[in-house]
């Protein structure tokens, strides 16, 4: 009877130890579930804030280039407006230059003759003494 009994008891104590073990694996089931959860909520966030960087990166890059962007415009707008003003001011210069160079062969033309020089003296004396 006594092997029986001990028999007995061996078989509610692996029945113990089967429960508990039984309530530790569920345990630690749990508990990992939970880590997972932490894990989860860790990446969503990490995530979250890696885009939100990005996103201000990339917001900031554009504004940058645009204002660069901009900078360019304005320079470049400046750069032709004084390019066109000294291409006006050599025009300018040229056509001055041409006027000049034709006004004194039409007054060596018309000065070559002492008629025409007389001619002339006297239309500027008039002039002159009109005004």
């Amino acid at each position: 009877m006594s092997a029986i009994h001990d028999r007995e008891q061996y078989i509610d104590e692996a029945l113990n130890k089967a429960e508990l073990a039984k309530k530790e694996m569920a345990r630690l089931t749990a508990q990992n579930e939970d880590l997972l959860k932490e894990a989860r909520a860790e990446r969503d966030v990490i995530l979250k804030e890696a885009k939100t960087l990005k996103d201000s990166i990339v917001n900031e890059a554009k504004t940058q280039a645009q204002a660069e962007g901009a900078k360019l415009i304005e320079k470049a707008k400046i750069e032709i407006e004084n390019q066109k003003k000294a291409a006006l001011l050599e025009l300018k210069d040229q056509v001055s230059t041409l006027s000049l160079d034709i006004a004194e062969r039409v007054l060596r033309n018309q000065l070559q003759d002492k008629a025409k020089q007389q001619e002339l003296v006297t239309g500027l004396l008039k002039d002159v003494e009109l005004n």
